[in-house]
């Protein structure tokens, strides 16, 4: 079974109070105490990324690590990312990262972990990653369609409820055909998917949410608050 968790928002580096989402990517995996490895190059491998990383990993049942391709720790990066059990891929400059791990041949050696069983994960940069193309704000102040590994068929949108120019542009991408439909994600929300379907939308906030969004539809998907209980909508724009 092959799965991937792209989260619009949220997480440790946004969230350092509120571990659902986090805890939620480590129960997705059948091991009783995964691996689990960050990769920040979205971020340029920063620090201080890196160390809030450690930080509440390091208190779960888990063994975290990291891979940096600005300080690399091995030169057999396909062995090393294929040692792992859950990715997780942290936020930044989308452009950056797809740049770099073509040209050191990430992208390659995570699509094989992926169809091994590693399990696919991240926030903003690192949801975006796994989809066909989506938006950014890669090149500088405005947000532009960008292509990405897909992984996953369609357009994704991080952040849908946490800058206020995402919803409105991701719509007009979509309606001036410049990306396809796809799933946006607010602040708080995980898209899980399984064999490339949606499976799940989970939220660690109560009133967020996951959408579908096609030219002139916004459909707002069932989506559970792991808090408490499920949280059923389906509206449309």
């Amino acid at each position: 079974m092959r799965q991937i968790i792209a989260m619009g928002g949220g997480g440790f580096s946004m969230e350092p109070e509120n571990p659902l989402l986090d805890r939620y990517i480590l129960q997705q995996s059948t091991k009783k105490r995964p691996k689990i490895c960050f990769i920040g190059t979205a971020s340029g491998d920063a620090d201080s990324y890196i160390e809030k990383f450690y930080q509440f990993f390091r208190q779960e049942e888990c063994e975290p690590t990291h891979f940096s391709l600005f300080k690399p720790s091995t030169r057999d990066i396909k062995k090393f990312i294929m040692e792992q059990d859950i990715l997780y891929v942290g936020g930044g400059n989308t452009k950056n990262l797809m740049v770099l791990w073509k040209e050191w041949e990430l992208d390659k050696a995570i699509r094989e972990a992926y169809n091994n069983g590693t399990i696919l994960s991240g926030i903003s940069a690192g949801s975006l990653c796994w989809f066909e193309e989506g938006v950014t704000d890669s090149y500088g102040d405005e947000l532009e369609p960008i292509s990405c590994l897909g992984l996953i068929s369609g357009s994704n949108c991080p952040h849908y409820d946490g800058e206020a120019d995402r919803r409105p542009m991701y719509q007009k991408f979509i309606r001036q055909d410049i990306i396809g439909a796809g799933y946006a994600a607010d602040d708080g929300v995980a898209l899980h998917f399984t064999d490339e379907k949606l499976s799940k939308v989970v939220s660690s906030r109560p009133q967020a949410h996951g959408y579908y969004v096609d030219k002139g539809l916004e459909t707002k998907l069932s989506t559970m608050y792991l808090g408490e209980e499920e949280i059923i909508v389906d509206n449309k724009m």
